[in-house]
């Protein structure tokens, strides 16, 4: 059977796989007035992370979803264990289940890159209030490069599509957001510090293949470190 990169993430457990890990979601976050009646829908959540934190720390009404079991199942479990009253329900970007409207902030961290944008971005716009914000950090190219030199990028990473920062801008505008930032965070890698590296929370049994995979995608960022970045989007609606 093969295996994708996404089915390596969901069965491996890995929180926080996002450029910049949970420490640039903190400080992104940061930047918010968040309270209890700020509404949050972290769209791709996961094993739950970054909804767990931000429940415990703004008390916010979050909404955490994922289109895969295994992560909603692992989210839940994580809600469970730290008592963080929420619930992750199961559904995919480009149908949000939730009325237009309902949210204040629509979170995205790396899920865009997997979606079809065409879909998923207007989508988000559709269910964020007026004066709604996306903050979503993406997986960037920081030139055009030619289709060929993708081929092993899109050889593991099934379904992804990647573009530069002024691609990603054109997508944002054209879905109707009316101002888009994109920040180049300079987020150094510590060992020492958690919230720069991933959590796991691991499936069983577990098929070898799966740790592979993960090398497979150490060995490819590696590779192209000096082409791919990423960025902090923040669009405002």
């Amino acid at each position: 059977m093969n295996y994708s990169y996404l089915d390596c993430l969901a069965v491996l457990g890995v929180g926080g796989a996002h450029p910049g890990g949970l420490k640039l979601t903190k400080d992104l976050l940061a930047n918010e007035n968040l309270n209890e009646s700020t509404k949050i829908l972290d769209a791709g959540c996961g094993t739950g992370q970054t909804s767990a934190y931000i429940a415990r720390e703004y008390g916010c009404h979050l909404t955490a979803l994922d289109n895969n079991a295994i992560m909603v199942e692992k989210a839940n479990e994580r809600f469970l264990a730290g008592e963080v009253p929420l619930k992750a329900v199961e559904g995919t970007v480009e149908e949000l289940p939730f009325a237009g409207g309902s949210f204040d902030i629509v979170l995205s961290e790396s899920v865009l890159l997997f979606t079809d944008i065409a879909k998923s971005i207007p989508e988000i716009a559709r269910v964020l209030k007026p004066n709604g914000k996306l903050i979503a950090i993406e997986m960037a190219m920081e030139s055009k490069i030619r289709d060929k030199e993708l081929e092993p990028l899109k050889g593991l990473y099934e379904n992804a599509y990647f573009r530069t920062e002024e691609e990603w801008n054109q997508a944002f505008s054209h879905a109707g957001f009316k101002t888009v930032k994109a920040e180049k965070p300079e987020v150094q890698f510590d060992p020492e510090d958690i919230d720069t590296v991933p959590d796991y929370s691991l499936s069983e049994p577990m098929d070898p293949v799966y740790f592979d995979i993960m090398k497979d995608h150490e060995e490819m960022m590696k590779s192209y470190e000096n082409t791919l970045g990423f960025r902090a989007f923040i669009c405002n609606k």
